[in-house]
């Protein structure tokens, strides 16, 4: 009986994310950090046979996604690839347990398969071919992977492409006759009409933007067409990518996604073929952007994503995210998917710019089904709606949700006005009652503007207003009619480690069947 041939490459497949040499450098001498934390094996070191600080630590170490940065510097780190590949064989090869599941089996397809050209290059004959081996094994296991993240087959099924686009001969074909087709059916639903991702992250969007890049690279220079579906999902992802980029470069950090690193964004819209201006409006995905001279105002103006793709979404209807005069003041979110130890109750009103009542959550909850990705939300559907109008003068954006009615009976109103000619933005939250509420106690509303990195803040004496000011640069009067104007603090979550920021709330008691409204205004201060 004929012997299949050794496996080989067919295609040099690319990641294009930028690597970071410095980071490169550290993984050379045994440095590895991850969320925050670190594991030192010192240079030469072997990091397979140590304990992780943490799960999450564990699965971007064995996720490989480190090896584009040691690529960054050229043969030396190549090498060091090659020989932290080799160890991570000798204790990992065989299929079974953590490491052949879940995101590290997921990105760690796809970074070796981009790492493969570089790394079988320095390998003896048998190294080489048992890394090709290892990879298409590995892909054939992703795509049969029933325990991980439901929301990530799109990226799984990408991944596994990729290394079927890469392998020569029948290997890399039936890795593409069975991703592709999958592939093609899905990436609909994954990626809305104007380019959201069905997670409503923006960082996601970004992500999976990269992923497909690489993959239709990778066919293109196999002769295969991509996927037509595969196509239309990269340009959508492009232009949501436009609308969601601030002035800084960076993302806002609404459903679980984080601002991202400016230089990664930049070769991503600069790799978008279409380059269409970015939209005012993402209906489908559920997201506004009002612009001045000095404001940039980004509103999430759906409702959080249901289902399998909820494991990452946040109940925090209207929040929002402004920068002024480039300068990031008010933050989106405090929670992080891809951070470890985010308490869930940052997925909620607490840790949004947003109104909440109390302790309560809008009629979703983070509860219910927790696998390894975390809990879904759960709860009443909550349906939030959006009205934009534009004159002359400015945008008037009117939102409106039914989350608060179960438990309250009362629906929220956030009305947004961006004056043009004065570069301020004038607000109005309006609690009004509209049901019978199952408690009739009063309860506290809290309206919180969560402050940029860097921004600090001070409450006039006379409680009415507060000064929130970006470090070097002109401070902004947050001025309002509420009972109270305090300042808080908040841990904000991220994937390099929390850290704490300000947090400026507009607070008041209320009885639920009486409403409230409270106005409030941000404009430059002139003090």
């Amino acid at each position: 009986m004929a012997r299949s041939p050794p496996p080989s490459l067919a295609t040099r497949p690319r990641d294009l994310r930028p690597g970071d040499a410095a980071a490169g450098e550290r993984v050379r001498r045994g440095e590895f950090r991850f969320l925050g934390l670190e594991l030192d094996a010192g240079p030469g070191g072997d990091p397979w046979d140590r304990a992780c600080p943490s799960r999450g630590f564990a699965a971007a170490l064995h996720g490989f996604g480190w090896l584009g940065d040691l690529l960054a510097l050229g043969e030396p780190g190549a090498r060091e690839a090659l020989r932290l590949w080799l160890g991570w064989r000798r204790l990992f090869g065989k299929p079974g347990g953590f490491s052949w599941s879940g995101a590290a089996l997921e990105r760690r397809v796809f970074n070796l398969t981009c790492a493969a050209p570089a790394l079988v290059q320095l390998a003896s004959e048998a190294e080489g071919a048992e890394l090709l081996d290892s990879l298409g094994r590995q892909a054939a296991a992703l795509l049969d992977d029933r325990r991980a993240d439901p929301s990530r087959e799109l990226e799984r099924l990408t991944a596994a492409a990729l290394a079927g686009a890469a392998l020569a001969g029948p290997a890399g074909d039936k890795l593409l006759n069975k991703a592709l087709p999958r592939l093609e059916k899905l990436a609909p639903q994954a990626v809305l009409p104007d380019g959201v991702h069905a997670t409503r992250s923006p960082q996601r969007g970004l992500e999976l933007l990269f992923d497909l890049l690489a993959l239709d690279d990778a066919l293109s220079q196999r002769g295969r067409p991509a996927p037509v579906e595969a196509l239309r999902a990269v340009d959508r992802l492009g232009a949501a990518l436009r609308f969601f980029t601030l002035s800084d470069g960076r993302l806002p950090s609404f459903q679980g996604g984080e601002a991202g690193a400016a230089h990664r964004i930049a070769v991503a819209l600069a790799l978008d073929a279409a380059r269409t201006s970015a939209a005012r409006a993402l209906p489908y995905g559920g997201y506004q952007r009002l612009e001045s001279r000095l404001i940039r105002l980004i509103a999430d103006v759906g409702a959080p994503a249901q289902g399998p793709w909820s494991v990452g979404a946040c109940a925090q209807p209207g929040s929002i995210e402004v920068e002024v005069g480039g300068a990031r003041l008010i933050a989106a979110c405090a929670w992080s998917a891809s951070a470890e130890g985010a308490p869930v109750v940052l997925r909620g009103p607490a840790g949004g710019s947003c109104l909440g009542l109390g302790e309560a959550w809008p009629g979703l909850e983070a509860r219910g089904e927790a696998g390894d990705f975390g809990p879904r939300l759960t709860g009443d559907a909550l349906v939030v709606t959006a009205e934009r109008q534009e004159s002359a003068a400015g945008v008037w954006l009117d939102l409106a949700n039914g989350g608060w009615r179960g438990d309250f009976g009362l629906e929220h109103t956030r009305r947004l006005f961006l004056d043009l000619a004065a570069d301020e933005v004038r607000g109005e939250d309006q609690l009004a009652p509209v049901s019978r509420p199952r408690d009739r106690r009063p309860v506290f509303y809290l309206i919180r503007f969560q402050l940029g990195a860097g921004v600090t803040a001070s409450v006039a004496v006379d409680g009415k207003s507060a000064v929130l000011k970006p470090a070097g640069a002109q401070g902004w009067r947050l001025r309002s009619d509420a009972a109270e104007t305090r300042l808080e603090s908040v841990r904000v979550f991220e994937a390099a480690g929390p850290r704490q920021a300000g947090v400026v709330v507009l607070a008041g008691l209320i009885h639920p069947t009486e409403g409230v409204r409270v106005r409030w205004k941000l404009s430059r201060d002139e003090g």
